[in-house]
């Protein structure tokens, strides 16, 4: 009431997560606010959110008061509060088992119950494009894409400043080729004022508008949350500038695509669990056992981290993305990095280098943590497993040595069959319900079946005149 009374806000917004990670939104004046809106909630059909309940779909959705900013976007004064949902029970609501939010919190007390760890700190690195106009058709007549940046390579003939960048080769350019600085900057600081600290940003390789924002270390379930926001903050501002923003695993043909690195490291009473200067890398036997958690479920972990089928033309070699199953040292073609900057006890982690943003943030860090207490559960050692470490750069092998290795899932269908086969690391402890999956799954091979009927601008090239 004291943040409501100091902007003069007029409208409360509540800010919902659908199955594939986007928000939903419902809005009430701000006279009808009050405590009890934070017991009775606000009503919603759970069942147009992509979640397949046995109950009736009426649900509640309670806000989490925690989450409360003022919205940057809005020119009437709203605050924005996301929060849970609820089913409608007597004498008390209960959770809704398959709301995102609640799956990350399941898994969080599930971490705490296993005694392995209290904490899990996360930091996403958010990689996105920023183009000047884009536009698509997909009709019976006419199926095309376009989009255009001033500072791309391929309008070096016509971009009269002469401010073009080279193919492949924008990683940390300066201005007058970062024609986006101030844009960037703006989210940065909207960032900040949301309560998300930001440890930088910068231009990415991709010469096409290609940019990277990195926030600090988080809990997980509020990283979470910051995810949402922080995709929220940079579309709405690059909006602001008349630019179009997309964290679109491969918007761009032959250029680096966006991934969502994922670093994590686990605290037990405000002590590191994954540090050992005697391990490899300076890695507890324990952050090797979650290691080949991850490595061991890789597969099925494709089909939440990395949910469309533009994901898998990201994870192809030769453009920094992960292809292989396996861990390493400063290594960026393994699927889990071992940061050699990271010398500090307490900062000792690695990162998982395939997902994408177009996953739903709650699922996605939920399953990742499921995955790594299944490996330290069941002491998976990922050396052992032969998953490692590559100290080499796995692109540079023959062709003979690269079929000895185990590669991630080339397609959507692919992950979701191994998603199918292996989901019993996630059911553990009640966290994902095996309703969720299985409608996750269904809603997913629907993408597919859907896309691949549509032609392909590229088959006319290649069939058209056979």
């Amino acid at each position: 009431m004291n943040m409501i009374e100091a902007n003069d806000i007029k409208m409360i917004d509540f800010k919902i997560v659908d199955i594939n990670g986007q928000y939903r939104h419902v809005t009430i004046p701000v006279q009808q606010f009050s405590a009890d809106t934070l017991t009775s909630g606000i009503g919603f059909d759970a069942s147009n959110y992509g979640y397949a309940v046995v109950e009736k779909s009426d649900m509640v959705f309670i806000p989490d008061l925690d989450t409360a900013i003022v919205d940057p976007f809005c020119e009437i004064p709203t605050l924005s509060v996301t929060g849970n949902a609820m089913v409608i029970d007597y004498p008390e609501n209960r959770p809704l088992d398959q709301y995102p939010r609640n799956i990350v919190q399941a898994a969080e007390r599930y971490m705490k119950e296993t005694g392995v760890a209290d904490t899990m700190l996360i930091l996403p690195e958010f990689e996105f494009h920023l183009f000047d106009s884009v536009g698509w058709a997909v009709q019976p007549n006419s199926i095309s894409m376009s989009l255009d940046v001033s500072q791309a390579p391929w309008n070096s003939a016509v971009e009269g400043k002469g401010c073009v960048i080279p193919h492949q080769k924008a990683y940390h350019v300066a201005k007058p080729f970062d024609r986006t600085y101030e844009c960037r900057s703006e989210m940065c600081l909207e960032m900040e004022k949301a309560g998300i600290p930001i440890k930088y940003h910068h231009p990415e390789v991709g010469a096409s508008g290609q940019f990277e924002i990195e926030p600090m270390l988080g809990e997980m379930s509020k990283m979470a949350d910051a995810t949402m926001m922080i995709k929220y903050i940079i579309h709405n501002t690059a909006l602001k500038y008349g630019k179009t923003a997309t964290l679109m695993p491969k918007p761009v043909y032959g250029e680096a695509g966006n991934g969502m690195h994922v670093h994590m490291l686990l605290l037990k009473n405000g002590e590191p669990v994954f540090s050992d200067d005697n391990g490899y890398s300076h890695l507890s036997r324990t952050a090797h056992y979650f290691i080949g958690g991850l490595l061991k479920h890789i597969s099925s972990l494709c089909a939440i981290t990395n949910p469309s089928t533009n994901s898998f033309k990201r994870l192809v070699p030769g453009f920094e993305a992960p292809v292989t199953v396996g861990y390493a040292t400063s290594n960026r073609s393994a699927v889990i990095r071992i940061p050699a900057y990271a010398k500090k006890p307490t900062m000792r982690r690695f990162e998982l280098r395939n997902p994408d943003a177009t996953c739903n943030p709650y699922l996605c860090y939920a399953a990742i943590l499921m995955a790594g207490l299944d490996g330290i559960k069941n002491q998976i050692d990922p050396h052992e497993n032969g998953w490692g470490p590559y100290d080499v750069n796995l692109y540079s092998l023959s062709d003979e040595e690269k079929s000895k290795l185990q590669a991630l899932p080339t397609s959507l269908d692919a992950a979701l069959d191994a998603l199918e086969a292996d989901h019993d690391y996630l059911t553990a402890g009640g966290v994902f319900p095996e309703q969720l999956l299985q409608n996750f799954i269904s809603i997913k091979r629907q993408e597919c079946l859907e896309l691949s009927a549509i032609p392909h601008p590229a088959e006319f090239a290649r069939y058209y005149n056979l």
